[in-house]
């Protein structure tokens, strides 16, 4: 027992505090239920992959482990705490001259990073990774021996397979410290990283690069607004924070340097938070895409009051009301004390909408539209078959590729809706976390995502009215011959949309018979009436369903 007490008092305390955090965040990871992109990653877990249209594949791979252990929402978690937890550790031995007081209450004012220590989502191993990068450099600017380079490039090839902004990290410690160029085996850390990543660049490339797509094009703004970068800066604020995140992030900005390794630190944190600013000129930018600076901001901030004896009485007196204000959090995260209150609704009441659905649907598949959500949540908690069928007017998700259709083929499914624009409604029902939805019955059902008219050119010029011969090629996804409904044969579609939104989408006569057992096929497809420059997608019409994404976006210069 008196070895155990000396454990964990030894280094003020440091063992009790790591013990205690992993403990708090296991307890709420077992009693939260999931939060709706958790759910998405869960069923990521179900299909494992090289890649996914979101995110590279180690969320799904740590939760297919976790859940293998527990079939539940602590499965889910489980290596996302450990991760967190053993980021903490990697953290504290990245300090060498520490104040172990000044670091609990760093850690103690960061209240997202608290709650969210346990949450399933790609930030985790993210932060985790980034943290074992500036351990495997810190090593590698200390002996650059073959052990170093490997460990070097090991963690960079984690890291990218956790999020693509760990790249940035990469970026903004090779601008500070340019005598890497000089580095032989810098350069061999960075070959064998692009080989370990290598299978993952092949599964984008076989699929037409559905994240840079996604990322680069289909996320931006049509218009800029003010709103974008105000409601960036106050997220970081909060993310670091809520009450003293603009005192770590000015303390860390503020900290002097000794090292090449701090500098590394602090071009990462200035300049991650500068290129994220920058991208709100482009779109929103969600304010976790920064928590990559997590270890960087605070090994920086505690620096800088032990350094250059910044008072910690700022810490020391919102410490109790940060705190208190995490507890109030976390009891909200297991018990929905505010009914109606709109903050992250989906963690509530999940068993109770998802089997009203599931007896309301009784043997038929489920078949959301436009939402990769409902049918995420739908199948962890009752662990019966959905899917997502998104309209080419929505964003793509994964379900635009898993090949879940073939099992929905010709069968009687029911079909969801949030709005009943495209849903001959026979029935909704009104559940307690704000969702409204709308259903019907389709018998038999057919829908086409995995069909797909590629075109070698991307950008063509056209003048207004004309109509140009678009020479596609067609291919399938899917690995059974495709089944069709021969009473009510699928039609070929395109659609235009500009800045001011989508023109009406335009039937052919083509039909998906004429075109299925083909390598390509010649749609005429008439430009827009009026100047300018537009995007265009086919899609194809089942009949009663909303259309489908069924190419990557085509960009039409219309001439006058």
């Amino acid at each position: 027992m008196d070895r155990i007490l000396h454990w964990l008092k030894k280094d003020q305390y440091k063992h009790t505090f790591f013990l205690a955090w992993a403990i708090i965040g296991l307890i709420q990871a077992c009693f939260t239920q999931l939060m709706d992109d958790e759910a998405y990653y869960w069923v990521y877990s179900q299909h494992l992959a090289w890649g996914y249209f979101d995110h590279p594949p180690m969320i799904a791979v740590l939760i297919k482990a976790g859940y293998s252990l527990f079939h539940n929402e602590l499965g889910v978690r489980l290596f996302m705490v450990l991760l967190n937890v053993g980021t903490l550790v990697l953290l504290d031995r990245l300090i060498p001259v520490k104040n172990n007081k000044v670091l609990y209450l760093v850690l103690g004012g960061m209240g997202a990073m608290q709650l969210g220590g346990m949450l399933a989502v790609p930030d985790l191993p993210l932060i985790f990774f980034g943290t074992l990068y500036f351990v495997a450099y810190k090593k590698f600017l200390e002996a650059q021996d073959w052990k170093q380079t490997i460990f070097l490039a090991l963690s960079m090839a984690l890291m990218f397979y956790s999020k693509y902004h760990g790249i940035l990290l990469v970026f903004f410690t090779l601008i500070s410290n340019l005598s890497l160029l000089k580095v032989r085996r810098y350069y061999i850390a960075v070959v064998i990283t692009t080989i370990l990543f290598l299978p993952h660049l092949i599964w984008q490339y076989q699929h037409d690069f559905p994240s840079l797509q996604y990322h680069l094009v289909e996320r931006n703004a049509a218009h800029y607004r003010i709103s974008f970068t105000l409601d960036y800066l106050l997220g970081q604020i909060l993310l670091f924070g809520p009450l003293v995140g603009w005192l770590l992030l000015y303390y860390g900005i503020r900290c002097t340097l000794q090292s090449a390794f701090e500098r590394a630190l602090k071009f990462s944190l200035v300049g991650v938070l500068v290129f994220f600013m920058i991208s709100t000129f482009k779109g929103r930018v969600e304010a976790n895409w920064t928590v990559m600076v997590f270890t960087p901001l605070v090994i920086l901030a505690h620096q800088a009051i032990t350094r250059m004896n910044f008072s910690i009485k700022p810490l020391l007196y919102t410490l109790p009301v940060s705190l208190l204000l995490v507890l109030i959090v976390r009891v909200y995260m297991v018990w929905d004390f505010v009914p109606g209150l709109k903050v992250r609704p989906e963690i509530h009441h999940n068993h109770e909408w998802t089997e009203a659905i599931a007896r309301k649907a009784g043997d038929k598949p489920v078949v959301f539209y436009n939402s990769y959500q409902l049918p995420s949540k739908y199948m962890f908690y009752t662990g019966k078959l959905a899917y997502s069928l998104n309209n080419v007017f929505s964003r793509r998700s994964q379900y635009n590729y898993w090949e879940t259709e073939p099992a929905l083929w010709g069968k009687e499914v029911l079909v969801a809706d949030k709005s009943k624009v495209w849903v001959q409604a026979t029935d909704s029902m009104t559940f307690r976390i704000n969702k409204h939805l709308y259903f019907m019955t389709v018998k038999p059902y057919y829908s086409y995502n995995l069909i797909q008219f590629n075109s070698p050119v991307k950008k063509f010029e056209a003048t207004v009215g004309q109509t140009v011969q678009l020479k596609l090629g067609v291919s399938s996804n899917y690995n059974i011959p495709v089944q069709l409904n021969e009473e009510a044969p699928a039609i070929i579609a395109y659609g235009f949309w500009d800045n001011e939104g989508w023109n009406e989408l335009q039937e052919t006569d083509i039909t998906l018979p004429m075109v299925v057992q083909k390598d390509s096929v010649i749609v005429p497809v008439k430009v827009p009436d009026n100047p300018g420059l537009y995007k265009m997608k086919m899609s194809i019409l089942v009949k009663g369903l909303q259309p489908t994404h069924n190419s990557q976006t085509m960009v039409f210069e219309v001439r006058p």
